[in-house]
């Protein structure tokens, strides 16, 4: 009796281990709006997605799409794809401004583009989830501008309790920085001209590395140099060179690197990139848009709240994204940095791509984030009216098929 009494008993215990740390594969999730914006074709009126485990299982309309019985029921007015911030500091910057949780610029020498974002994210950091209830879900972030070459960005969720659990990129991009900020930040360089050729000897020596690597004799082989290390990779075009520049003088400058070298270049800020739009196009370089309110002195003195439609009308790639901030919290919301571009020429569909599926081929992720479609991660945000409008909020996230939060914001 007391042996079946202890089976019992046992059974019961693990039953409960079980269920406490079951992995969210279990979980089973409908998610009904009015209408759903799946990016991936037409808006669809009364849409349901159906989300099981990690994964989207369905999605449709509700005619087309029953509910299965057990499944959690979520509603809203609109349903969009999880937002995607396409630059960031926020897991290196954190919400206080303190030197405890800035960890975003490493100002010991101008040039480290073997500092790496994953050894500074913190998952846990209160600004994750301050841009996670407001529907950003997914972040391409990393060292701010102020380098000229400033480290290596990562791709994370906003979920996760370590980086590794957060982790959808490793290495997203190295970044590097021409304007004003390197010279505020350093003696030398202390002029523009310099700073290019800074860079332009840095690339140099990387190729020159690769050559002595090669090299028969052992013993004159180069010791390992992460610098060139990661330089190397830029130059061989496996890793892509995210350059801040605002100024067209600056712009230009980072578009005769890149024909120069041959690296993989996306730009980032460009303030006066509606100046060099052929150019742009010609060259096949995506924008990640400064953010659209940014502060209009120094370098960006010329931004426009109508770049972002400028760009995109000129058929030129954009992803908006938050930036850097020289003040609390240090970061924008991108969701609103695109209802202003929508609100100066930008049309609706463009600006709401641009925070989802435009910003995925952008980082090269499109095939797990970016829409609602079957087999994508279920990243969802729930609205309680027009995404764009001032007096919408955001009611509900979903990341990787667990609800992030369930409260208006």
């Amino acid at each position: 009796m007391r042996l079946l009494r202890f089976t019992i008993r046992f059974t019961f215990v693990a039953i409960l281990f079980v269920a406490a740390f079951a992995p969210s594969a279990h979980a089973q999730i409908a998610v009904r709006g009015e209408t759903v914006y799946t990016m991936s074709g037409a808006p669809i009126k009364d849409g349901v997605v159906l989300i099981r485990g990690k994964k989207i299982e369905r999605v449709g309309a509700a005619s087309q799409v029953a509910i299965p019985s057990g499944y959690k029921v979520l509603t809203a007015k609109v349903v969009t794809p999880g937002l995607i911030d396409a630059h960031s500091t926020v897991g290196l910057s954190g919400i206080f401004n303190t030197s405890g949780d800035q960890d975003q610029l490493e100002l010991s020498a101008p040039v480290q583009p073997e500092l790496r974002a994953i050894d500074a994210y913190n998952p846990r950091e209160a600004l994750v989830e301050f841009v996670r209830n407001l529907g950003v879900t997914t972040l391409h972030t990393g060292p701010a501008p102020g380098m000229l070459a400033s480290g290596q960005t990562i791709i994370v969720k906003t979920a996760g309790r370590t980086v590794e659990e957060a982790l959808v990129d490793s290495l997203g991009m190295v970044t590097f920085t021409l304007g004003e900020s390197v010279s505020q930040n350093f003696k030398s360089p202390g002029t523009r001209a310099k700073s290019v050729a800074m860079l332009r000897e840095e690339f140099l020596k990387a190729q020159d590395y690769a050559k002595r690597l090669k090299l028969k004799d052992l013993e004159k082989r180069p010791p390992r140099d992460l610098r060139s290390d990661m330089l190397l990779q830029v130059l061989s075009r496996s890793v892509t060179a995210l350059f801040t520049a605002h100024r067209a003088t600056e712009i230009m400058s980072v578009l005769r690197l890149q024909k120069e070298f041959g690296f993989k270049l996306v730009l980032d800020g460009g303030a006066e990139a509606y100046l060099l739009m052929n150019e742009l196009k010609a060259a096949g370089v995506s924008v990640i848009i400064h953010p659209t309110m940014i502060r209009t002195y120094g370098d960006a003195k010329n931004a426009s709240l109508e770049t972002a439609a400028k760009l995109r009308a000129a058929g030129i790639a954009i992803a908006f994204q938050s930036g850097y901030e020289a003040y609390v919290p240090k970061t924008r919301i991108v969701l609103y940095e695109a209802a202003v571009a929508a609100a100066n020429g930008l049309a609706f569909n463009d600006a709401l791509s641009a925070l989802t599926i435009d910003a995925a081929k952008l980082l090269g992720i499109e095939k797990r984030v970016g829409s609602l479609e079957q087999g994508k991660d279920a990243d969802v945000v729930l609205f309680d009216g027009d995404p764009f409008e001032y007096t919408t909020h955001t009611c509900g996230v979903i990341i990787g098929g667990a609800v992030a939060s369930e409260t208006c914001k």
